[in-house]
């Protein structure tokens, strides 16, 4: 799955932009930005659908803190932060809104390897598409 591997690659790129552009402000705002550990994601997977099916479910749980900064930054009149956020609210919408897109792709054309092969191609066309 060349294309879905780019893809990834990509995003994950994208991701860390992200994540940099968050220690950006905290530092800008006088905060000390501090990344914990993080876990090695799985590796092994029983299809390609279930990369993307633990992807999507990861979006909504990354969207759901981000939901809380937000409230939180609003709750305490932090509107430089609220609004610092809306950035990432509207981010993952689109995140999330983008791996359902390839899920639904997936089950419309059914897990036969030649339209898997059709899929991977698609997907693989997203990869530089979206890196921001």
């Amino acid at each position: 799955f060349e294309g879905a591997a780019a893809f990834l690659k990509d995003h994950a790129a994208e991701e860390m932009q992200h994540m940099q552009k968050l220690f950006d402000y905290v530092l800008e705002t006088g905060g000390k930005p501090l990344l914990g550990q993080i876990d090695a994601p799985k590796s092994d997977y029983e299809s390609i659908r279930e990369v993307f099916e633990i992807t999507l479910a990861h979006e909504k749980e990354i969207t759901k803190a981000i939901n809380e900064l937000v409230a939180t930054a609003f709750e305490n009149k932090d509107f430089s932060t609220f609004n610092f956020l809306q950035w990432y609210v509207a981010e993952q919408h689109e995140e999330e809104n983008l791996f359902q897109g390839i899920i639904d792709k997936m089950d419309l054309l059914g897990g036969h390897p030649k339209n898997l092969f059709f899929v991977d191609k698609e997907i693989g066309k997203l990869a530089t598409a979206t890196v921001q």
